[in-house]
């Protein structure tokens, strides 16, 4: 059975925004907020968080190339998926046309 990847997005504080992936979403904001050896370096110090956007994929290779596509956007474009007036099909096209025809 194959695991159910999750690309996210955290906000700090500082109204930055952090994104990850994981098999585990509970689990790895736990460890984010717990700000302890298992949170994202870059999270430290920036408590409280706030899970505010996630998403499911097919597999980590999917969920690493959407976690890279994410980071490269404007703050506006990712505010705009935040609040769902993006979707992820919408912005990553090739990504997902890719995937779709190597099945």
């Amino acid at each position: 059975m194959a695991k159910c990847w999750f690309v996210y997005m955290i906000k700090t504080h500082k109204n930055t925004l952090y994104t990850g992936v994981t098999t585990d979403v509970e689990r790895r904001f736990r460890e984010h907020a717990s700000q302890g050896v298992k949170s994202a370096r870059y999270l430290r110090g920036k408590a409280p968080l706030e899970l505010v956007w996630v998403a499911s994929v097919d597999d980590k290779q999917m969920a690493m190339r959407l976690e890279y596509r994410i980071k490269q956007l404007p703050r506006k474009t990712k505010d705009k998926l935040v609040a769902n007036e993006h979707t992820l099909e919408s912005l990553f096209v090739d990504v997902f046309e890719t995937s779709s025809s190597s099945v």
